[in-house]
C-alpha cells in the first residue's frame, strides 16, 4: 500500500470515529430537545429526567474520546529517559548518522536512551502526516548490552526503514486514532447507565475494526523495515539482532524480577547505577545457551490479535530468504565475541545511574542502598525469617498450650519436639492452611504441611550459619541470588531435613550436622 493509501485510510478512520461521535451527539440532543419540548409529562417525568441524565453521561464520555484524539501522537517530553546530545555520545551519534546515511534518510533531531529492551522511532509530522517534521529515536540502555555493534546497526536501519516509507509521519494521526478509540470504549465499559451498554458496543465494534485495519498494515510496515535492515546492515546482522532481541527480553524480566527486585521487602536498592545498570553483569555471567534458556524455560506469551509485530520467526525466515549481499563492515565482528553497543557510550555507569535516577518511583529516594551481597545477605535472612515464624509460632502454641508468649522457641527447642513425637499431629495441626487444606486428614494432611516444615527448618538452619559466620551471600549471576552453605551441608542438608520430617521424625543427621559446624569455644 503506497503512502497516500495509507494516509488517505488513516484519515478516514479518524474522520469516521469522529462523524461517528457526532452523528451520536446529535441524535441524544435531538431526543433530549424532543423530551423537553414534546413529550414531558408529569407521570413520566421520573424516566424522561433518567433518560436526559444518561444522555449527558453519553455526551461527556464522547467528547472525552474526541478531544483524547486531539492531544495524541504528539511528541512531547519524556521523563524516564536520558536525551544524549552529539556532543555528550559523538560515537553513539555516529551510528545513527551512518545508518541515516547509508538508508538515505534524515538523521533524528532528539535521541534518547531508555530502561526498556526496545528501539523506537517517532515523527512531530505537520497536516495530518501529510508533512515531515521533527524526529525522535529511543534507544533502550538494556538492548545496547547485549547487542553487538553490527546487531545494532541493523536495528538502527530498520527504524530508519520507517522513517523512509512515511511510517512515523503517520504514527501521530494513527496513534490519535487508536487513543480516542481505546479512550471511549473505556469510558463505556466503566459507565453505569443502560444507556452505555449499547452505544459502548458501538464504539468496540468500531475499535476492532480501527485495530485490525491498523495493526495489518503496521506488520507489513515491520516486514518491509526489515528487509531496509538486511539490505544495508546484512541478513546475517538482522536476522541476529532479531534472535538475539528476544533473548534479551527475556533475560531483562528475569533479572528485574530475581536481582533488581531483591531489597523491595527490605526498602532497600541495589548502589546507585546497578538497579538497571546490574543487568550487564547477568549478561557477562551467562553463556549464550544459559541466556537462550531464560527465553525458553517458560510458556511463551500468547500472540496478541493486534499486535503490531508479525512473529520473529516469521521475520526472520523472511529476511533469510533474501537474496545475499548487503552492508556488511568489516570493522566488526558479527558474532558473540564482539564488542556491546555500550562500547559505542562514553561513561556508561552514569548513564545508567542518570536513567535511574529519572525511572525510580519517587519512594525510592527513601530507600536504603546496599551492596549486592549485603543486598543478598539481608534478603536471605529476612525470607529465613519469614519461612520458620509459622513453625516457631506453631511449636510455641502446642508446648505452651496457648498463644506464644515471649521469645519463640528456636532450633533446639524444636527438635526436641520433634523427638517428643510432637510433629504430627500436634504442631502440624497449628500450621497455617488455606481453607481448601483445612480438612485434610491422615498421610495426606501430612504431605500437604510436611514442604512447610522442611522450608522452615532449613530457614532456621540458615540463620544459624549466618551468625556463625559459616554461610555468606552468592549474587550468583550466572544462577540464583542467596547462600553459599559449607560443603558439608551443600551434601547432606536435604537428607538431614527429609529425616527431621518423616513420619517418624530423626533429628539426629540435622544434629550431627550442627554440632560438626557449631562455632569452637572461646579460651
Amino acid at each position: 500500500m503506497t503512502f497516500r493509501l495509507r494516509a488517505l485510510r488513516a484519515v478516514v478512520l479518524l474522520a469516521g470515529f469522529h462523524l461517528m461521535g457526532a452523528g451520536l451527539l446529535a441524535a441524544m440532543a435531538v431526543l433530549d430537545w424532543l423530551l423537553v419540548t414534546r413529550l414531558l409529562t408529569e407521570r413520566a417525568a421520573w424516566f424522561e429526567g433518567a433518560v436526559l441524565a444518561g444522555t449527558v453521561f453519553l455526551a461527556v464520555a464522547i467528547v472525552r474520546g474526541m478531544v483524547a484524539s486531539l492531544r495524541a501522537g504528539r511528541l512531547g517530553p519524556v521523563p524516564e529517559a536520558v536525551a544524549v546530545k552529539p556532543q555528550e555520545q559523538p560515537e553513539l551519534w555516529e551510528e545513527v548518522r551512518a545508518a541515516a546515511r547509508a538508508t538515505g534518510e534524515r538523521p533524528p533531531d532528539e535521541l534518547f536512551l531508555v530502561g526498556e529492551v526496545n528501539a523506537s522511532v517517532a515523527e512531530q509530522s505537520h497536516l495530518l502526516g501529510l508533512l515531515p517534521g521533527r524526529r525522535r529515536m529511543s534507544l533502550g540502555l538494556p538492548l545496547l548490552a547485549g547487542l553487538t555493534v553490527p546487531q545494532l546497526r541493523a536495528v538502527l536501519a530498520h527504524e530508519f526503514g520507517h522513517f523512509g516509507h512515511g511510517d512515523t509521519r503517520l504514527g501521530g494521526l494513527t496513534m490519535r486514532g487508536r487513543a480516542a478509540v481505546v479512550h471511549t470504549v473505556r469510558a463505556f465499559e466503566a459507565g453505569g447507565t443502560w444507556l452505555h451498554h449499547p452505544v459502548g458496543r458501538l464504539y468496540a465494534a468500531y475499535a476492532r475494526m480501527f485495530l485490525r485495519a491498523s495493526q495489518s498494515v503496521a506488520r507489513q510496515q515491520e516486514l518491509v523495515a526489515d528487509q531496509v535492515a538486511a539490505r544495508h546492515a546484512g541478513r546475517e546482522a538482522m536476522a541476529a539482532a532479531l534472535r538475539a532481541t528476544g533473548v534479551l527480553e527475556a533475560a531483562h524480566r528475569h533479572y528485574l524480577a530475581t536481582y533488581a527486585a531483591l531489597g523491595e521487602p527490605l526498602a532497600a536498592l541495589p548502589p546507585v547505577g546497578e538497579v538497571s545498570g546490574g543487568f550487564r553483569r547477568l549478561l557477562a555471567a551467562r553463556t549464550a545457551e544459559q541466556l537462550a534458556g531464560l527465553a525458553t524455560g517458560g510458556r511463551p506469551p500468547r500472540p496478541h490479535p493486534y499486535d503490531s509485530h508479525p512473529p520473529t520467526a516469521e521475520r526472520i525466515a523472511l529476511i533469510e530468504a533474501l537474496p545475499p549481499g548487503g552492508g556488511e563492515r568489516p570493522d566488526g565482528p558479527d558474532g558473540p565475541d564482539g564488542p556491546d553497543g555500550l562500547s559505542l557510550l562514553r561513561e556508561p555507569d552514569q548513564l545508567f545511574a542518570v536513567l535511574e535516577a529519572r525511572t525510580l518511583p519517587p519512594e525510592a529516594s527513601a530507600m536504603r542502598r546496599m551492596s549486592w551481597d549485603g543486598l543478598v545477605l539481608a534478603r536471605a535472612v529476612a525470607d529465613a525469617e519469614g519461612w520458620s515464624r509459622p513453625l516457631r509460632l506453631a511449636v510455641a502454641r502446642t508446648l505452651r498450650s496457648s498463644e506464644p508468649d515471649g521469645e519463640l522457641p528456636g532450633l533446639e527447642e524444636i527438635l526436641d519436639a520433634f523427638d517428643r513425637g510432637l510433629l504430627w499431629p500436634e504442631v502440624a495441626d497449628r500450621m497455617p492452611k488455606p481453607p481448601q487444606a483445612a480438612r485434610l486428614t491422615g498421610r495426606s494432611a501430612r504431605n500437604f504441611v510436611r514442604p512447610r516444615v522442611f522450608d522452615a527448618l532449613a530457614g532456621l538452619v540458615h540463620l544459624r550459619l549466618v551468625a556463625f559466620g559459616q554461610a555468606t551471600a552468592d549474587i550468583a549471576w550466572a544462577g540464583r541470588p542467596g547462600l553459599a552453605l559449607p560443603e558439608a551441608w551443600e551434601e547432606g542438608m536435604d537428607d538431614a531435613l527429609d529425616a527431621a520430617t518423616a513420619d517418624t521424625p530423626d533429628t539426629a543427621p540435622l544434629r550431627a550436622l550442627l554440632a560438626s559446624h557449631a562455632p569452637a569455644p572461646s579460651v
